[in-house]
């Protein structure tokens, strides 16, 4: 077997802005494993928060190349990230999380199948993804629900944080998308910027708009906090900063209504799988979330989607040009394909060489 990598930069098709932060590029990195002249792809991009900068994921793969090309077949290999503890310490989990997608990729193309039967799941997966907006004016964002639910969707997630101590300009945001798209789903996300007491205050007149679930609605770090604002909710508080790990999740179970599963937070399909069992009969659901990312970074979680009841997976939507395609999403739904592996090619002849 062996491993390469290959660097490249995504271009959002407009900026797009949350509390903390705007994106504009998102540097991503394709790992491919050979085996016999059949080729396995996943991906890892690049995240702050995530302390996984681009320079560190291209470090991370010669670390793992030697541990990866000992095994006999991907097979060995593929089984290896799920059990093998002489896995290379300290390797990224969203770097991880590319490698034990390409593997699987590799294994189901080897073996005919698509990645989510080899999971054991025998139906074809698919739900409906959420789509973002980011924090612009009330009336563009009006202007923008009201094109996704003409094209399809029917759940829209608005970014809040916006920089008014009053947070008046998020509260007009919600607003015009509730007026734009009256019978969407609403979900609202201030990627950690409220405080406690601003959350208490305002989560009462978010519900009365329309929103039905709020994620991170204060600074990750105090999971007590965030599990004191879920009990007095009057709508579902879902982790995602402080839902990084396992033993994150299983720290939250009980405490909030939801975790946010990233394959890049918590180390690869495996990983999220035991999350979602740990959490089982716990009172606490999955969301399943995305980085910006194309059709190759996000097809590994589509696989897992009929485990989740919030699936928020359009970071390939985002996008100005995809040079993948395969998981669908352009009228609001996600589907995994039934094709072999990860069921996603390159839209460019060549593009996967």
């Amino acid at each position: 077997m062996r491993l390469t990598w290959h660097t490249t930069t995504l271009e959002l098709a407009e900026p797009l802005r949350i509390s903390r932060s705007v994106t504009t590029t998102r540097d991503a990195v394709r790992v491919t494993v050979e085996h016999a002249g059949i080729r396995g792809y996943g991906e890892a991009v690049a995240r702050t928060y995530l302390d996984l900068p681009t320079p560190r994921i291209i470090r991370a793969p010669a670390a793992a190349r030697p541990w990866i090309e000992r095994h006999p077949d991907p097979e060995t290999a593929s089984t290896a990230t799920a059990e093998d503890s002489t896995a290379p310490a300290h390797l990224p989990p969203g770097v991880f999380a590319a490698i034990e997608a390409a593997l699987l990729d590799l294994v189901g193309k080897r073996a005919g199948e698509p990645v989510h039967r080899l999971l054991g799941t025998a139906h074809t997966p698919a739900a409906a993804t959420a789509r973002t907006i980011g924090i612009v004016d009330a009336a563009h964002a009006a202007t923008s629900a009201a094109h996704l639910c003409a094209s399809g969707f029917t759940v829209v997630k608005i970014k809040a944080g916006s920089p008014d101590p009053a947070l008046d300009l998020d509260l007009a945001r919600v607003a015009a998308v509730h007026a734009a798209a009256p019978h969407a789903t609403l979900l609202l996300d201030p990627n950690g910027a409220w405080t406690e007491r601003q959350a208490l205050d305002l989560l009462p007149s978010f519900a009365a708009l329309g929103v039905e679930a709020v994620e991170q609605p204060v600074a990750p770090g105090r999971p007590n906090v965030l599990a004191r604002i879920a009990e007095r909710s009057p709508i579902p508080v879902i982790a995602d900063e402080d839902a990084v790990s396992y033993h994150d999740a299983l720290r939250l179970a009980g405490h909030v209504h939801g975790v946010n599963i990233k394959l890049a937070k918590c180390g690869g399909v495996r990983a999220a799988l035991r999350i979602v069992e740990a959490l089982r009969g716990s009172g606490t659901d999955i969301m399943l979330g995305c980085l910006t990312a194309d059709s190759l970074g996000i097809a590994p979680a589509v696989h897992l989607v009929d485990r989740a009841r919030w699936v928020d997976l359009d970071g390939h939507l985002l996008l100005a040009h995809d040079p993948w395609t395969g998981i669908g999403g352009t009228d609001g739904v996600v589907r995994a394909s039934a094709h072999s592996g990860l069921g996603v090619r390159p839209t460019n002849t060549g593009a996967a060489q």
